[in-house]
Protein backbone atom coordinates (compact mmCIF):
# COMPACT_ATOMS: atom_id res chain seq x y z
CA UNK A 1 0.00 0.00 0.00
CA UNK A 2 0.78 3.46 -0.34
CA UNK A 3 3.05 4.94 2.35
CA UNK A 4 1.12 8.48 2.71
CA UNK A 5 -2.48 6.67 2.32
CA UNK A 6 -1.54 4.27 4.71
CA UNK A 7 -0.54 6.86 6.96
CA UNK A 8 -3.91 8.75 7.18
CA UNK A 9 -5.76 5.00 8.34
CA UNK A 10 -6.57 4.30 11.64
CA UNK A 11 -6.53 0.75 12.06
CA UNK A 12 -6.02 0.13 15.28
CA UNK A 13 -8.90 -2.25 17.29
CA UNK A 14 -11.80 -0.74 18.82
CA UNK A 15 -12.35 -0.52 22.32
CA UNK A 16 -14.90 -2.82 22.32
CA UNK A 17 -12.03 -5.51 21.86
CA UNK A 18 -10.57 -4.47 25.08
CA UNK A 19 -14.52 -4.49 26.79
CA UNK A 20 -14.67 -8.02 25.56
CA UNK A 21 -11.35 -8.98 26.78
CA UNK A 22 -12.23 -8.19 30.48
CA UNK A 23 -15.69 -9.38 30.36
CA UNK A 24 -14.45 -12.80 28.95
CA UNK A 25 -11.72 -12.91 31.49
CA UNK A 26 -14.44 -12.56 34.27
CA UNK A 27 -16.56 -15.35 32.90
CA UNK A 28 -12.83 -17.63 32.72
CA UNK A 29 -12.22 -16.77 36.36
CA UNK A 30 -16.05 -17.20 37.80
CA UNK A 31 -16.00 -20.62 35.99
CA UNK A 32 -12.63 -21.57 36.28
CA UNK A 33 -13.34 -21.71 40.37
CA UNK A 34 -16.37 -23.93 40.08
CA UNK A 35 -14.08 -25.90 37.31
CA UNK A 36 -11.40 -26.22 40.43
CA UNK A 37 -14.16 -26.93 42.97
CA UNK A 38 -15.03 -29.74 40.50
CA UNK A 39 -11.49 -30.70 40.10
CA UNK A 40 -11.50 -31.89 44.21
CA UNK A 41 -15.06 -33.38 43.80
CA UNK A 42 -15.50 -35.15 40.75
CA UNK A 43 -12.07 -35.54 39.62
CA UNK A 44 -12.72 -38.43 36.88
CA UNK A 45 -15.48 -35.78 35.01
CA UNK A 46 -13.36 -32.99 35.52
CA UNK A 47 -10.40 -34.39 33.64
CA UNK A 48 -13.29 -35.46 30.78
CA UNK A 49 -14.40 -31.93 30.28
CA UNK A 50 -11.17 -30.55 30.73
CA UNK A 51 -10.14 -32.54 27.48
CA UNK A 52 -13.43 -31.81 25.64
CA UNK A 53 -13.02 -28.24 26.55
CA UNK A 54 -8.96 -27.95 26.23
CA UNK A 55 -9.81 -30.28 22.50
CA UNK A 56 -12.56 -27.52 21.36
CA UNK A 57 -10.62 -24.29 22.00
CA UNK A 58 -7.16 -26.02 20.95
CA UNK A 59 -9.01 -26.33 17.73
CA UNK A 60 -9.40 -22.70 16.79
CA UNK A 61 -5.60 -21.71 17.94
CA UNK A 62 -4.61 -24.38 15.74
CA UNK A 63 -7.16 -24.34 12.85
CA UNK A 64 -6.49 -20.21 12.50
CA UNK A 65 -2.87 -21.04 12.03
CA UNK A 66 -3.94 -23.66 9.08
CA UNK A 67 -6.09 -20.98 7.42
CA UNK A 68 -3.67 -18.27 7.90
CA UNK A 69 -0.46 -20.35 6.27
CA UNK A 70 -3.17 -21.02 3.88
CA UNK A 71 -3.23 -17.97 2.98
CA UNK A 72 -0.04 -16.97 2.77
CA UNK A 73 0.39 -19.70 0.19
CA UNK A 74 -2.33 -18.24 -2.30
CA UNK A 75 -2.95 -14.74 -1.25
CA UNK A 76 -6.63 -13.23 -1.80
CA UNK A 77 -8.18 -10.50 0.13
CA UNK A 78 -10.75 -12.98 1.89
CA UNK A 79 -8.02 -13.93 4.11
CA UNK A 80 -5.76 -10.68 4.49
CA UNK A 81 -9.16 -9.04 5.67
CA UNK A 82 -9.29 -11.47 8.56
CA UNK A 83 -5.22 -12.70 8.87
CA UNK A 84 -5.23 -10.43 12.38
CA UNK A 85 -7.98 -12.13 13.82
CA UNK A 86 -6.37 -15.81 12.72
CA UNK A 87 -2.68 -14.41 13.89
CA UNK A 88 -4.70 -13.44 17.38
CA UNK A 89 -5.98 -16.96 17.54
CA UNK A 90 -2.71 -18.58 16.61
CA UNK A 91 -1.45 -16.63 19.29
CA UNK A 92 -2.65 -18.02 22.25
CA UNK A 93 -0.83 -21.04 21.73
CA UNK A 94 1.47 -20.53 24.49
CA UNK A 95 -1.26 -19.98 26.93
CA UNK A 96 -3.10 -23.57 25.23
CA UNK A 97 0.85 -25.01 26.00
CA UNK A 98 0.36 -23.85 29.69
CA UNK A 99 -3.28 -25.03 30.02
CA UNK A 100 -1.90 -28.50 29.14
CA UNK A 101 -0.47 -28.99 32.08
CA UNK A 102 -3.44 -30.99 33.69
CA UNK A 103 -3.80 -33.17 31.11
CA UNK A 104 -0.53 -34.42 32.05
CA UNK A 105 -1.43 -34.62 35.53
CA UNK A 106 -4.84 -36.55 34.47
CA UNK A 107 -2.11 -39.45 33.44
CA UNK A 108 0.47 -39.51 35.92
CA UNK A 109 -2.62 -39.71 38.70
CA UNK A 110 -3.97 -42.74 36.34
CA UNK A 111 -7.09 -41.07 35.55
CA UNK A 112 -9.51 -41.21 32.08
CA UNK A 113 -6.47 -43.22 30.25
CA UNK A 114 -6.69 -46.83 30.42
CA UNK A 115 -2.96 -47.46 29.26
CA UNK A 116 -1.98 -44.94 32.10
CA UNK A 117 -3.66 -47.24 35.08
CA UNK A 118 -2.78 -50.60 36.65
CA UNK A 119 -4.06 -53.01 34.59
CA UNK A 120 -6.51 -54.49 37.69
CA UNK A 121 -8.05 -50.51 37.48
CA UNK A 122 -9.28 -51.17 34.38
CA UNK A 123 -13.61 -51.59 33.86
CA UNK A 124 -13.68 -52.00 30.68
CA UNK A 125 -12.91 -56.27 30.23
CA UNK A 126 -12.17 -55.59 26.29
CA UNK A 127 -10.06 -52.68 26.67
CA UNK A 128 -7.92 -54.78 29.97
CA UNK A 129 -7.87 -57.87 27.36
CA UNK A 130 -6.33 -55.86 24.74
CA UNK A 131 -3.67 -54.05 26.80
CA UNK A 132 -2.68 -57.55 27.98
CA UNK A 133 -2.45 -59.06 24.75
CA UNK A 134 -0.47 -56.01 23.18
CA UNK A 135 1.44 -55.13 26.03
CA UNK A 136 3.94 -52.56 23.72
CA UNK A 137 1.05 -50.43 23.44
CA UNK A 138 0.99 -49.61 26.91
CA UNK A 139 4.66 -49.79 28.04
CA UNK A 140 6.59 -49.07 24.21
CA UNK A 141 4.47 -45.87 23.08
CA UNK A 142 1.58 -45.02 25.52
CA UNK A 143 3.60 -44.12 28.56
CA UNK A 144 4.03 -41.11 30.53
CA UNK A 145 7.23 -40.22 29.54
CA UNK A 146 6.47 -40.45 25.81
CA UNK A 147 3.07 -38.54 26.48
CA UNK A 148 4.31 -35.44 27.67
CA UNK A 149 7.37 -35.56 25.50
CA UNK A 150 5.69 -35.97 22.22
CA UNK A 151 3.19 -33.09 23.79
CA UNK A 152 6.00 -31.02 23.91
CA UNK A 153 7.54 -31.39 20.80
CA UNK A 154 4.13 -30.58 19.30
CA UNK A 155 3.61 -27.19 21.00
CA UNK A 156 7.10 -26.54 20.04
CA UNK A 157 6.36 -26.96 16.47
CA UNK A 158 3.17 -25.33 16.68
CA UNK A 159 4.48 -22.21 18.45
CA UNK A 160 7.77 -22.07 16.06
CA UNK A 161 5.27 -21.49 13.44
CA UNK A 162 3.60 -19.11 15.28
CA UNK A 163 6.39 -17.06 16.66
CA UNK A 164 7.87 -16.82 12.84
CA UNK A 165 4.94 -15.44 11.25
CA UNK A 166 3.73 -13.30 13.73
CA UNK A 167 7.13 -11.45 14.06
CA UNK A 168 7.70 -11.61 10.27
CA UNK A 169 3.99 -9.64 10.39
CA UNK A 170 4.99 -7.35 13.05
CA UNK A 171 7.35 -5.70 10.35
CA UNK A 172 4.72 -4.78 8.14
CA UNK A 173 3.36 -2.69 10.67
CA UNK A 174 5.86 0.48 9.92
CA UNK A 175 6.69 2.24 7.48
CA UNK A 176 9.19 0.44 4.60
CA UNK A 177 8.60 -2.70 6.18
CA UNK A 178 10.49 -5.32 4.46
CA UNK A 179 8.45 -7.69 1.60
CA UNK A 180 8.01 -10.99 4.25
CA UNK A 181 5.71 -12.79 1.19
CA UNK A 182 8.55 -15.20 0.30
CA UNK A 183 9.53 -15.46 4.16
CA UNK A 184 5.60 -16.34 4.92
CA UNK A 185 5.21 -19.31 2.25
CA UNK A 186 8.82 -20.73 3.27
CA UNK A 187 7.30 -21.18 6.73
CA UNK A 188 3.68 -21.91 4.99
CA UNK A 189 4.51 -24.59 3.14
CA UNK A 190 6.27 -27.35 5.12
CA UNK A 191 4.32 -25.87 8.35
CA UNK A 192 0.99 -27.05 6.31
CA UNK A 193 2.57 -29.95 6.35
CA UNK A 194 4.25 -30.23 10.01
CA UNK A 195 0.45 -29.39 11.23
CA UNK A 196 -1.18 -32.15 9.52
CA UNK A 197 1.39 -34.67 11.34
CA UNK A 198 1.54 -33.53 14.79
CA UNK A 199 -2.14 -32.98 14.63
CA UNK A 200 -2.73 -36.70 13.31
CA UNK A 201 -0.09 -37.86 16.25
CA UNK A 202 -1.82 -35.77 18.95
CA UNK A 203 -5.24 -36.63 18.27
CA UNK A 204 -4.30 -40.76 18.55
CA UNK A 205 -2.34 -39.55 22.11
CA UNK A 206 -5.26 -37.39 23.88
CA UNK A 207 -7.97 -38.61 22.46
CA UNK A 208 -7.79 -42.06 20.67
CA UNK A 209 -6.16 -43.64 23.22
CA UNK A 210 -9.11 -43.36 25.31
CA UNK A 211 -10.02 -46.30 23.89
CA UNK A 212 -6.39 -47.93 23.26
CA UNK A 213 -8.29 -51.19 21.28
CA UNK A 214 -9.58 -49.00 18.43
CA UNK A 215 -8.21 -47.74 14.97
CA UNK A 216 -8.63 -45.39 12.62
CA UNK A 217 -6.25 -44.20 10.26
CA UNK A 218 -8.56 -41.00 9.41
CA UNK A 219 -9.09 -40.09 12.56
CA UNK A 220 -6.74 -37.51 12.55
CA UNK A 221 -7.92 -36.00 9.61
CA UNK A 222 -11.19 -35.59 10.98
CA UNK A 223 -9.98 -33.59 13.97
CA UNK A 224 -7.97 -31.56 11.31
CA UNK A 225 -11.10 -30.49 9.48
CA UNK A 226 -12.88 -29.77 12.31
CA UNK A 227 -10.53 -27.60 13.91
CA UNK A 228 -10.32 -25.60 10.74
CA UNK A 229 -14.18 -25.82 10.28
CA UNK A 230 -13.89 -24.14 14.03
CA UNK A 231 -11.56 -21.43 13.14
CA UNK A 232 -13.08 -20.06 10.46
CA UNK A 233 -16.45 -19.86 12.01
CA UNK A 234 -14.62 -18.12 14.95
CA UNK A 235 -13.27 -15.53 12.30
CA UNK A 236 -16.86 -14.88 10.98
CA UNK A 237 -18.11 -13.97 14.81
CA UNK A 238 -15.40 -11.81 15.64
CA UNK A 239 -15.27 -9.94 12.08
CA UNK A 240 -19.01 -9.08 12.86
CA UNK A 241 -18.15 -7.87 15.81
CA UNK A 242 -15.53 -5.59 14.37
CA UNK A 243 -18.36 -4.96 11.22
CA UNK A 244 -20.31 -2.47 13.97
CA UNK A 245 -16.81 -0.31 14.02
CA UNK A 246 -13.97 1.05 11.75
CA UNK A 247 -11.97 0.31 10.11
CA UNK A 248 -13.71 -3.54 9.85
CA UNK A 249 -16.94 -1.95 8.68
CA UNK A 250 -15.12 -0.46 5.55
CA UNK A 251 -12.84 -3.08 4.90
CA UNK A 252 -15.04 -6.07 4.76
CA UNK A 253 -16.42 -6.75 2.07
CA UNK A 254 -19.59 -8.66 0.67
CA UNK A 255 -16.82 -10.50 -1.47
CA UNK A 256 -14.85 -11.45 1.21
CA UNK A 257 -17.55 -12.51 3.24
CA UNK A 258 -18.72 -15.01 0.90
CA UNK A 259 -15.56 -16.29 -0.02
CA UNK A 260 -15.83 -16.88 3.93
CA UNK A 261 -18.95 -18.82 3.72
CA UNK A 262 -17.75 -20.93 0.63
CA UNK A 263 -14.41 -22.00 3.63
CA UNK A 264 -17.52 -22.72 5.86
CA UNK A 265 -18.87 -24.53 2.93
CA UNK A 266 -16.20 -26.48 2.00
CA UNK A 267 -14.93 -27.82 5.53
CA UNK A 268 -18.39 -28.80 6.42
CA UNK A 269 -18.54 -31.30 3.46
CA UNK A 270 -15.18 -32.39 3.78
CA UNK A 271 -15.83 -33.54 7.73
CA UNK A 272 -18.57 -34.69 6.43
CA UNK A 273 -16.95 -37.42 3.89
CA UNK A 274 -14.33 -37.82 5.96
CA UNK A 275 -16.83 -38.87 9.02
CA UNK A 276 -19.10 -40.94 6.47
CA UNK A 277 -15.73 -42.41 5.19
CA UNK A 278 -14.76 -43.69 8.45
CA UNK A 279 -17.66 -44.95 9.62
CA UNK A 280 -18.34 -46.70 5.82
CA UNK A 281 -14.54 -48.27 6.15
CA UNK A 282 -15.46 -49.57 9.82
CA UNK A 283 -18.59 -50.71 9.44
CA UNK A 284 -17.73 -52.66 6.27
CA UNK A 285 -14.84 -54.49 7.75
CA UNK A 286 -16.70 -55.41 10.53
CA UNK A 287 -13.92 -56.07 12.90
CA UNK A 288 -13.63 -56.23 16.58
CA UNK A 289 -10.52 -53.82 16.43
CA UNK A 290 -12.74 -51.56 15.11
CA UNK A 291 -16.28 -51.32 15.29
CA UNK A 292 -16.63 -50.83 19.00
CA UNK A 293 -15.89 -47.36 18.66
CA UNK A 294 -19.57 -47.58 16.75
CA UNK A 295 -21.15 -50.34 19.24
CA UNK A 296 -20.72 -47.56 22.21
CA UNK A 297 -21.99 -44.55 20.06
CA UNK A 298 -25.32 -45.74 18.62
CA UNK A 299 -26.51 -47.79 21.71
CA UNK A 300 -27.45 -45.92 25.18
CA UNK A 301 -28.78 -42.98 24.22
CA UNK A 302 -26.03 -41.99 22.18
CA UNK A 303 -27.42 -42.67 19.20
CA UNK A 304 -29.41 -39.56 19.02
CA UNK A 305 -26.02 -37.54 19.06
CA UNK A 306 -25.11 -39.69 16.15
CA UNK A 307 -28.55 -38.87 14.24
CA UNK A 308 -27.97 -35.26 15.25
CA UNK A 309 -24.45 -34.78 13.75
CA UNK A 310 -24.93 -35.63 10.03
CA UNK A 311 -28.19 -33.44 9.78
CA UNK A 312 -27.06 -30.41 11.97
CA UNK A 313 -23.31 -30.19 11.22
CA UNK A 314 -24.02 -31.39 7.87
CA UNK A 315 -27.30 -30.99 5.98
CA UNK A 316 -28.87 -28.15 7.23
CA UNK A 317 -25.49 -25.95 7.48
CA UNK A 318 -24.92 -27.63 3.51
CA UNK A 319 -28.37 -26.68 2.50
CA UNK A 320 -27.87 -23.00 3.73
CA UNK A 321 -24.56 -22.69 2.42
CA UNK A 322 -25.47 -23.62 -1.21
CA UNK A 323 -27.22 -19.82 -1.24
CA UNK A 324 -25.23 -17.11 -2.57
CA UNK A 325 -26.68 -14.53 -0.87
CA UNK A 326 -26.51 -15.79 2.38
CA UNK A 327 -23.11 -16.33 2.08
CA UNK A 328 -22.62 -12.76 1.29
CA UNK A 329 -24.58 -11.50 4.37
CA UNK A 330 -22.39 -11.14 7.35
CA UNK A 331 -25.67 -10.66 9.39
CA UNK A 332 -26.85 -13.88 8.32
CA UNK A 333 -23.99 -15.90 7.97
CA UNK A 334 -22.67 -15.15 11.77
CA UNK A 335 -25.37 -17.09 13.40
CA UNK A 336 -24.64 -20.27 11.30
CA UNK A 337 -21.10 -19.69 12.36
CA UNK A 338 -21.93 -19.83 16.02
CA UNK A 339 -24.23 -22.60 15.24
CA UNK A 340 -21.37 -24.89 13.82
CA UNK A 341 -19.22 -23.92 16.70
CA UNK A 342 -22.13 -25.62 18.94
CA UNK A 343 -21.86 -28.43 16.68
CA UNK A 344 -18.06 -28.66 16.73
CA UNK A 345 -18.57 -29.18 20.79
CA UNK A 346 -21.48 -31.58 20.05
CA UNK A 347 -19.00 -33.67 17.65
CA UNK A 348 -16.14 -33.92 19.95
CA UNK A 349 -18.74 -34.63 23.07
CA UNK A 350 -19.73 -37.29 21.05
CA UNK A 351 -16.32 -38.73 20.27
CA UNK A 352 -14.89 -38.16 23.78
CA UNK A 353 -17.56 -39.03 26.21
CA UNK A 354 -19.07 -42.38 25.38
CA UNK A 355 -15.66 -44.38 26.13
CA UNK A 356 -16.60 -43.60 29.82
CA UNK A 357 -20.38 -44.23 29.89
CA UNK A 358 -22.68 -46.14 28.39
CA UNK A 359 -25.73 -44.80 28.37
CA UNK A 360 -25.81 -40.89 27.64
CA UNK A 361 -24.41 -38.44 30.02
CA UNK A 362 -24.18 -35.15 30.67
CA UNK A 363 -21.76 -33.59 33.33
CA UNK A 364 -21.46 -30.23 35.07
CA UNK A 365 -17.68 -30.00 33.77
CA UNK A 366 -18.60 -30.73 30.49
CA UNK A 367 -20.17 -27.46 30.41
CA UNK A 368 -17.86 -25.61 33.16
CA UNK A 369 -14.92 -26.53 31.77
CA UNK A 370 -14.63 -25.49 28.09
CA UNK A 371 -16.62 -22.15 29.44
CA UNK A 372 -13.72 -21.47 32.15
CA UNK A 373 -11.06 -22.70 29.40
CA UNK A 374 -12.86 -20.45 26.61
CA UNK A 375 -13.37 -17.12 29.10
CA UNK A 376 -9.58 -17.57 29.26
CA UNK A 377 -8.83 -18.26 26.11
CA UNK A 378 -10.67 -15.52 24.68
CA UNK A 379 -9.53 -13.01 27.33
CA UNK A 380 -6.26 -13.44 25.79
CA UNK A 381 -7.44 -13.49 22.53
CA UNK A 382 -8.72 -10.36 22.28
CA UNK A 383 -5.97 -8.98 24.47
CA UNK A 384 -3.53 -9.99 21.40
CA UNK A 385 -6.21 -8.68 19.02
CA UNK A 386 -6.35 -5.15 20.45
CA UNK A 387 -2.53 -5.28 20.16
CA UNK A 388 -1.69 -4.91 16.52
CA UNK A 389 -2.89 -3.26 13.97
CA UNK A 390 -6.11 -4.78 12.33
CA UNK A 391 -4.44 -4.80 9.18
CA UNK A 392 -0.93 -5.13 7.96
CA UNK A 393 -0.70 -1.97 6.03
CA UNK A 394 2.46 -2.01 4.51
CA UNK A 395 1.92 -5.23 3.95
CA UNK A 396 2.54 -5.15 -0.35
CA UNK A 397 -1.27 -7.09 -0.64
CA UNK A 398 -2.50 -4.76 2.15
CA UNK A 399 -4.25 -3.34 -1.02
CA UNK A 400 -6.74 -5.93 -2.07
CA UNK A 401 -8.52 -4.99 1.06
CA UNK A 402 -8.48 -1.08 0.88
CA UNK A 403 -8.91 -1.12 -2.68
CA UNK A 404 -11.42 -3.84 -3.81
CA UNK A 405 -11.76 -2.87 -7.10
CA UNK A 406 -9.22 -5.51 -7.76
CA UNK A 407 -10.81 -8.17 -6.05
CA UNK A 408 -12.74 -10.65 -8.32
CA UNK A 409 -14.03 -12.40 -5.73
CA UNK A 410 -13.46 -16.61 -5.23
CA UNK A 411 -11.31 -18.04 -2.60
Amino acid sequence: MNSTTAAKLDLTAPPVVRIIAQRSLITGVLFGAVAVFLAFTRRDEFYRGYLLGFMLWLGVALGSMAILMIRHLTGGGWGMVIRRILGAAMRTLPLLAVLFIPMIIAVGQHRIYPWAMPLEAIRDTHIREHLEKHSFIKGDYLNFSGFWIRAAIYFAIWNLCSFLLSMWSRQTDRPGGPDNTQKFKAVAGPGLILYAFTISFAAIDWVMSLDPSWISTIFGLIILIGEMLSAICFAVVVERILFNYKPMSEMLKPDFVHDHGKWMLTFVMVWAYFSFSQWLIIWAGNLPAEITFYLKRLNGGWGWIALILPLFHFAMPFAILLSRPFKRDIRRLVWLAIWLMLMRFVDLFWIIEPNFSPTFKLTAADVVVPIAIGGLWMAYFFRNLGSMPLLPAYDPSAGEVMHPAHHHGGT
